[in-house]
């Protein structure tokens, strides 16, 4: 696919992708959905790279919303489709397997928060805010907001920064645990990079399961959240990775893990 709104590089192993529309504050329009939903296809299929790194170009913002002007002219069976593909997309950011961290830039605004709440990692800048404006523009979030960030932050206070569209800076998303950690914001590609070799170090087959039993799980009682973490873990103990993570910790070495 030939990319028009994403930067798309792979180097050390890492996948970054880089939203590329400074003019417009790295707003999402459909097209640029698109070319994200490929780029994480790719990352899916390329067993070489092992994590993934969403930011936006520029340093004022990471993803300032939805494209405005596209969205103005959305009818009803339009606004449907739009959502249901929004939402499609960032359910295969969630559900890739693999870590992807948002090194968050700047504004993440509507669809840019909701961006980063799919992700399995954040980074914030000192700079960056999050925030939904979508009520004050008649709208709701519709690409997966209203049902990611409760289960983050709880009902209560979801439904406080939704309702009144106050901005989250980045010692409250900390605070908060929307944010795993906050630099400045020279260091924030450095330290998302530092973050994603430490997450490379990990059993690539552990992490999908580990990552399949926390987002999955989540959804389900306690009881057959058990059960599902129990199935999962047998999986891991079947898997060269962990004869390998067990050999390595006795012969006092880093381990070579393959992902089988």
């Amino acid at each position: 696919m030939d990319y028009q709104n994403i930067i798309l590089e792979i180097k050390d192993r890492i996948t970054w992708i880089t939203i590329n529309r400074p003019n417009v504050l790295n707003a999402l329009n459909s097209a640029t959905l698109e070319e994200i939903s490929s780029s994480i296809d790719n990352f899916e299929k390329d067993d070489h790279t092992l994590v993934a790194i969403i930011t936006g170009m520029g340093e004022k913002a990471f993803v300032a919303g939805a494209d405005i002007e596209e969205i103005s002219k959305l009818g009803l069976k339009d606004s449907l489709t739009y959502s249901k593909r929004g939402q499609s997309v960032f359910n295969k950011i969630e559900k890739v397997g693999k870590p992807v961290i948002a090194a968050i830039n700047g504004f993440a605004l509507g669809g840019g928060f909701e961006l980063a709440l799919a992700c399995s990692h954040r980074i914030m800048s000192e700079n960056a805010r999050l925030g939904f404006p979508e009520l004050g523009l008649g709208g709701i979030p519709g690409f997966g907001g209203t049902q990611r960030l409760p289960r983050l932050i709880g009902k209560s206070r979801a439904l406080w920064y939704i309702t009144t569209g106050e901005m989250i800076d980045a010692s409250k998303a900390l605070e908060m645990g929307l944010a795993h950690k906050v630099v400045p914001q020279a260091s924030l590609k450095e330290e998302s990079q530092k973050l994603a070799q430490t997450l490379m170090s990990k059993s690539p087959i552990a992490m999908r399961l580990a990552l399949q039993a926390i987002n999955s799980g989540i959804e389900i009682d306690l009881e057959n959240g058990f059960a599902l973490e129990s199935a999962l873990m047998t999986i891991t103990s079947l898997s060269n990775d962990k004869k390998e993570g067990i050999d390595a910790f006795f012969q006092k070495r880093s381990p070579k893990f393959t992902g089988d």
